[in-house]
């Protein structure tokens, strides 16, 4: 039996792991320039139409990559507030050190995704989406702490940590000081859950 014969009875949630595998090899060795969903079917031994199946067009899939990190970072949040106290400072220990550790698990890849599809409005979408279920979690936990982030807050730490991930990539600050300067900032931001909320 032939490889391709195995690869079109694969399972559809396993083929679409395969194809946002490799989209992401493609695009860590020749970037998003080139990334094609032609070039994502042949890399990946399948004909065009599989890929269009699964992702429709060249920002579908640019867009599910990016969905893919979103998941991968709620994820280690998640496991990083398993190992720690419901105390405030370990919970924005935990919120900052995903927060920056997962972009810098990405690297540029995620970078050049978001900059592939920056005006796109399936991108704002996307990241509205992606953003606000990473902040409700960030929400639930802090509000077991007796405080919360309201959203100018939410918004300052989304900035801030894409700005310290820039940092860090760049080599311009430390993971660690990236990582120590987003707890900081999430400390000054969340206010008491009952502080009324500024107009």
């Amino acid at each position: 039996m032939s490889d391709g014969a195995r690869q079109r009875r694969m399972p559809r949630r396993e083929r679409r792991a395969q194809l946002l595998a490799v989209a992401r090899e493609l695009i860590r060795e020749r970037g998003t320039d080139e990334f094609t969903l032609g070039r994502l079917a042949e890399r990946a031994g399948v004909t065009k139409p599989v890929v269009y199946d699964h992702f429709g067009d060249r920002a579908g899939a640019l867009a599910e990559l990016y969905r893919e990190f979103e998941e991968q970072q709620r994820a280690a949040l998640t496991a990083a507030l398993a190992d720690e106290p419901l105390a405030l400072d370990a919970v924005c220990r935990a919120v900052a050190g995903a927060y920056i550790d997962c972009s810098l698990a990405e690297g540029r890849e995620l970078a050049d995704v978001v900059s592939a599809l920056d005006g796109s409005a399936m991108l704002v979408e996307v990241r509205r989406e992606a953003e606000g279920a990473y902040l409700a979690l960030c929400d639930d936990v802090l509000a077991s702490c007796g405080v919360r982030l309201d959203d100018a807050g939410a918004q300052a730490l989304v900035g801030a940590g894409d700005a310290l991930s820039r940092a860090a990539l760049d080599e311009r600050v430390s993971p660690a000081a990236a990582r120590s300067t987003l707890t900081r900032a999430l400390r000054a931001l969340v206010t008491s859950a009952t502080e009324p909320e500024e107009s």
